[in-house]
């Protein structure tokens, strides 16, 4: 699998998310941050500016929900908002078989989300139901964070299943990807990066997309 890149707009100004989406052409995906400062400490925005942003742009959506309730919450990302992926908690989820269920049934891609602290072991045969797996390299809830390299065992281990047959998904990860850490997540196995302040924080962001994408295609 080629190797994605999806630039995140938590380190874009959220006055210009039209504008932001306008800057990355090239991206693979569009990376949307929801956050309800319940499940995490932060508060972003909801379905409405999502809904609003599947308007300006064409670049699929891979929405991030890290919110409590997602089997309330989540459908409407996909229904309503025309999300191409989108991602629960693991540690939120009451039942995460049926949210997949759910979101496939909308036409999205289901995604599956575990913290740093929270062990891949536990959701091994249920990520048969979903079609990506985000590993968090740092603490969700605010962008800027130091890459947690620790967390790496779980994208080999997730690799591991994928090569063997065990699995069939994407392997995400979120979280202080740039030119130096994205090596490591490839070479780890991670076919999708998520890059915010490595994207919306460089001279030319749709440039720094294409370095990202090559650096990890070299990697793995």
């Amino acid at each position: 699998m080629q190797p994605r890149i999806a630039p995140s707009l938590l380190s874009a100004d959220f006055a210009r998310l039209a504008e932001a989406a306008a800057a990355v052409p090239s991206s693979d995906w569009l990376h949307v941050d929801v956050m309800d400062n319940h499940f995490v400490p932060n508060l972003t925005i909801g379905l409405p500016v999502v809904q609003a942003l599947r308007a300006s742009t064409d670049l699929p959506l891979d929405c991030h929900l890290m919110i409590d309730d997602p089997d309330r919450w989540a459908p409407p990302y996909a229904e309503e908002a025309g999300a191409h992926n989108v991602t629960v908690h693991a540690e939120a989820a009451a039942d995460p078989v049926m949210i997949a269920r759910d979101l496939r049934a909308a036409g999205a891609l289901a995604g599956l989300a575990i913290k740093p602290g929270t062990p891949l072991e536990p959701y091994l045969e249920l990520l048969r139901s979903y079609d990506t797996l985000l590993v968090m390299t740092v603490e969700p809830g605010f962008g800027g964070q130091e890459f947690i390299a620790d967390v790496l065992p779980k994208v080999r281990e997730a690799r591991r299943r994928v090569e063997s047959g065990h699995l069939t998904l994407a392997i995400e990860v979120d979280g202080g990807i740039n030119t130096d850490t994205i090596l490591a997540a490839a070479e780890a196995g991670a076919d999708v990066f998520v890059a915010g302040s490595a994207v919306y924080h460089a001279d030319d962001p749709d440039r720094a997309v294409g370095e990202l994408r090559e650096l990890a295609r070299k990697a793995s």
